[in-house]
């Protein structure tokens, strides 16, 4: 286990601390290795690389340029900043029914459920559809999603869902008449300049560099290595509003910075002030409290710093991967990990966590 890279302020003195936690869990087998940037306004003040990005059959050690499969973390970045920025160009209303943009949906009771319920989790709709609902046949699939029923009407529970997410990435295709990957590519990803972040990386970026992405587990006997863990997302191509995003932790940094109230000159603004604030206010849910798309204090929290301010958003992924963003005290925090390889074992949500506190200790 080598650090391959760190940086860190002078004024954070606990940043070996921090380090330490992360060797740690790389000894205790939470995950194979480890990449994590934090940066305070312009300011990188802790970045460091450990650990392998992949141990079998042949180690390959972990560097700061690693691409991870961010899993969930693709329903923020891609999804739901597609659909605000779709609300910038009042072409969504986020108090419209669903069906307003995808009307096969509205079948089942479900013509009530609006954008912004899908977007807080509160839509009643389930968590996830069987997997056999799920093939090669693209319309099939969507068909059976529009069929599913929801078990109570929108408003009354939280329950985190991938399909609410799917819909939602199907709603940015009907807005746009583009394809989800696309659409976040021409408005999201190459405006930041987040020139790895993409959808099928060994089709968009090349598959010599996909090679280099952090490996998860196995399917069909072969190493996901650029190819996405999600089962669904993998099914429906590759491209699905819940899953299937990749990127780095530099490219995350640029579009957890882009949400701060600084900006840098190829900074630009992807969404309006007012859609950002929308988007990133507190909304009280059942048991606890969201941003549209992001998570602020529920039960999925537990990667939050305590030493985050109350305005802190942010969201996990399966995979291992954290981002936090917190415009109060002007906060980047990206743990990006591979705790599924190689036997599907590992944890770092409360890794995550206490590395940013350690980082933050005065």
């Amino acid at each position: 286990m080598a650090i391959l890279s760190c940086a860190s302020s002078a004024a954070w003195a606990d940043s070996a601390s921090a380090t330490k936690l992360l060797e740690e869990a790389i000894r205790s087998g939470q995950t194979a290795g480890v990449v994590v940037s934090m940066t305070l306004g312009s300011e990188m003040i802790y970045q460091v690389a450990l650990g392998d990005a992949q141990t079998e059959p042949e180690p390959r050690p972990m560097t700061m340029d690693t691409l991870f499969d961010l899993a969930s973390l693709t329903k923020p970045i891609a999804t739901a900043t597609s659909i605000m920025i779709l609300a910038d160009q009042d072409r969504v209303q986020l108090d419209e029914p669903a069906a307003t943009y995808w009307p096969p949906f509205a079948i089942h009771g479900k013509d009530t459920i609006t954008v912004r319920d899908l977007l807080l989790h509160r839509s009643g709709l389930i968590a996830d559809n069987s997997l056999s609902d799920y093939s090669d046949d693209q319309s099939a699939n969507w068909a059976n999603i529009a069929q599913l029923r929801p078990t109570m009407p929108p408003g009354q529970t939280f329950r985190y869902s991938d399909v609410g997410f799917q819909v939602l990435g199907k709603l940015v295709e009907e807005v746009s008449d583009m394809p989800l990957d696309q659409f976040a590519l021409q408005n999201i990803f190459a405006p930041l300049k987040m020139t790895r972040t993409r959808y099928n990386p060994s089709q968009q970026l090349g598959k010599q560099e996909a090679a280099q992405a952090a490996a998860t587990e196995q399917r069909d006997g072969q190493w996901m290595v650029g190819e996405v863990h999600d089962p669904r997302a993998f099914r429906m191509g590759g491209v699905a509003g819940h899953a299937g995003l990749f990127s780095t932790a530099g490219d995350l940094i640029r579009f957890g910075q882009s949400f701060l109230k600084f900006s840098f000159p190829d900074h630009p603004a992807i969404l309006r002030t007012a859609t950002m604030a929308e988007m990133t206010k507190p909304t009280a849910v059942p048991k606890g409290i969201r941003g549209l798309g992001w998570d602020m204090r529920t039960a999925y929290s537990s990667n939050r710093a305590e030493s985050f301010s109350d305005a802190a958003f942010g969201h996990g992924g399966f995979t291992g991967t954290v981002l936090w963003i917190d415009p109060a005290q002007q906060i980047v925090f990206v743990l990006l990990s591979n705790r599924l390889h190689p036997d599907g074992d590992g944890s770092v949500n409360r890794l995550a966590a206490q590395v940013a506190d350690e980082i933050l200790k005065p």
